[in-house]
């Protein structure tokens, strides 16, 4: 009897294995916070935290945030009834070099190791912002970053300040010249700077002559001898300038800028006082 044998089949079974798709890039974002505005510049930095694969270049790009208007190149933040605060976002220390959105000018590169990167955000908030009080935010700036071949990922940071009520007041000396008995007016000038909105009154002291008030002040001379003048509101020199708040003050509600106030001063005629050097200290106040 013949025995058949059937002829086996190698059943190969293969598969291909496809290299493990490459992870993509990471990126996370401190908030910037100025803390308090007073109109002198601030400088501050936060960090971009950055993870590529190892050898992937890549570009990292922050947007014009969510302020109205906002441009790149002119970030802002937005305070009480919509106010505006501008700031700006640089690549480098010396805040120079605007960080943007833009392939090959705003950017910044790098390459991925792997590992996180920090990279560091220059912010700088410029003086001469006349901004009302209050909180201001950006509260969405996005981050992307981009690289051949991978996702595109994007994260958020936010940018706060706090615009503070604040005054500051100088004055220019108040002139006189040569007194011979007969009437004499001059001016000075009071500079008031205020945070934009602000209301403020500015007051004038008695004088540091013995037994002044604010509508009797004196100039003290040669062995304690005294002349007689007064400082008032207005060019008719009709409203003495006291220190009362309401009464007798000078009103008025800041710009940002400084606020020009004159001051009107007169000696009255008549004053036979002994020949020589008279003075006086008055000192301004900026009540708000």
């Amino acid at each position: 009897m013949r025995r058949r044998i059937a002829p086996a089949l190698l059943l190969l079974v293969a598969c291909f294995a496809r290299p493990a798709s490459a992870a993509n890039c990471t990126v996370s974002g401190t908030n910037i916070q100025f803390g308090s505005f007073t109109g002198t510049t601030i400088d501050m930095s936060g960090t971009l935290t950055v993870k590529c694969p190892s050898g992937a270049a890549y570009q990292v790009g922050i947007n014009a945030g969510t302020g109205s208007g906002a441009t790149e190149t002119n970030r802002l933040m937005t305070g009480p009834g919509g106010a505006l605060l501008g700031y700006g976002l640089f690549s480098d220390a010396g805040h120079t070099s605007n960080w943007g959105n833009t392939s090959g000018t705003g950017w910044v590169t790098g390459t991925g190791t792997n590992h996180n990167q920090t990279i560091t955000v220059y912010a700088q908030l410029p003086s001469n912002e006349y901004a009302p009080a209050g909180a201001y935010t950006d509260a969405t700036v996005t981050v992307t970053v981009t690289s051949a071949g991978l996702n595109t990922v994007t994260n958020h940071f936010s940018v706060k300040a706090t615009v503070v009520v604040a005054c500051n007041i100088a004055a220019n000396p108040l002139n006189f010249g040569t007194y011979s008995g007969s009437l004499i007016n001059a001016t000075s000038t009071i500079f008031v700077t205020c945070t934009n909105t602000t209301a403020y009154n500015v007051g004038l002291n008695a004088g540091t002559a013995t037994g002044a008030t604010v509508t009797n002040r004196s100039m003290t001379g040669p062995g304690g001898a005294l002349m007689s003048y007064t400082l008032y509101r207005n060019s008719a020199r009709t409203n003495n300038w006291g220190s009362t708040v309401g009464t007798d003050t000078v009103a008025g509600t800041g710009t940002g800028v400084a606020q020009s106030l004159t001051v009107y001063g007169q000696i009255p005629a008549g004053q036979y006082v002994t020949p020589g050097a008279y003075a006086d200290t008055i000192i301004a106040t900026v009540t708000y």
